[in-house]
């Protein structure tokens, strides 16, 4: 290129000319490109209101782009939250549903409580593995279990009557742990009167003879609902019953229940409503058992 052209920058700088008669114009300076005395702020007044252009390979955002960026944030946020829902109920806490009667008057049906997952030790999801538990179900603790006998798989809730070791037994409803009546006052007033088991079959009394102690008159043995035993509940099992006797399927029919299924402990209710009830809808207010909610298990 040859010489640069001189560029005429008109930079108005009003002067009031103080002390004088006349009128001031603007005064106008010139600068050429190669002349050093440009002044970075005389640029800089020049450039203002000037359109600011686009840096050259990053053009504007376009709507698709941005609707674009936005779902993968939602997406991101939501697939958060269900990986955290997943983690908490898997690991610490899970509500379940009270569907049957077994556990009156203790537990309602149309209760809903919250369980501790964690306290028996957590089942890692699609393994046989589960993480370390902070104790082991206590005599008389309220348990969430899942039974191999339900078809289909289902989680039931139980209370623990004997644990490894102890011999249980029942006469005339009384129930006896290590050769001494407890004291049961979570027990619902039985209404029914007692029944035989069945020896064979589903909820037969078969299982008893393996369990009664070596002195025991296995063939004399005839046991009911109601009376039966003694049993000695074996290593890595627990003895659980309903409160509610007289309708509870428990290990008086099915057996004692490994401690692998055991998988945690109701903490609390936290609603409750009568799901016979005929209060109009909804229900699940007008129906509400208010005083439950917020009740803790023990």
């Amino acid at each position: 290129m040859g010489e640069a052209s001189a560029i005429r920058f008109r930079i108005d700088q009003r002067n009031p000319c103080p002390g004088t008669a006349y009128k001031c114009g603007p005064k106008v300076r010139t600068y050429s490109l190669n002349d050093s005395n440009v002044s970075s702020s005389a640029a800089r007044r020049e450039n203002l209101g000037r359109p600011s252009r686009p840096t050259p390979g990053k053009p504007p955002s376009s709507r698709t782009e941005r609707a674009r960026n936005e779902t993968l944030e939602w997406i991101k946020s939501f697939g958060s939250a269900i990986l955290l829902f997943l983690v908490i109920r898997t690991f610490l806490i899970q509500a379940f549903s009270i569907p049957s009667s077994s556990m009156e008057n203790t537990l309602l049906v149309g209760d809903y409580l919250m369980a501790n997952n964690a306290i028996f030790g957590a089942h890692i999801p699609f393994t046989s593995t589960r993480l370390p538990a902070f104790r082991d179900p206590r005599r008389g603790d309220i348990v969430v279990f899942r039974p191999t006998y339900n078809d289909p798989v289902i989680d039931v809730v139980k209370r623990v009557i004997g644990a490894p070791g102890d011999t249980v037994q029942m006469i005339g409803r009384v129930m006896y742990r290590n050769g001494k009546a407890l004291e049961e006052p979570y027990v619902k007033a039985p209404t029914l009167p007692d029944s035989p088991m069945e020896y064979a079959g589903w909820g037969g009394y078969a299982w008893h003879l393996d369990q009664l102690p070596a002195a025991a008159d296995r063939a004399r043995y005839r046991p009911t609902r109601d009376n039966w035993g003694p049993l000695v509940v074996p290593a890595e099992h627990y003895f659980l019953m309903g409160d509610n006797r007289d309708e509870s399927l428990d290990s008086r029919f099915m057996g004692p229940i490994p401690r692998d299924v055991i998988r945690g402990k109701p903490m609390f209710l936290y609603f409750s409503y009568d799901p016979h009830s005929s209060q109009p809808f909804p229900r699940a207010l007008t129906a509400a058992r208010w005083g439950r909610i917020g009740t803790v298990l023990r």
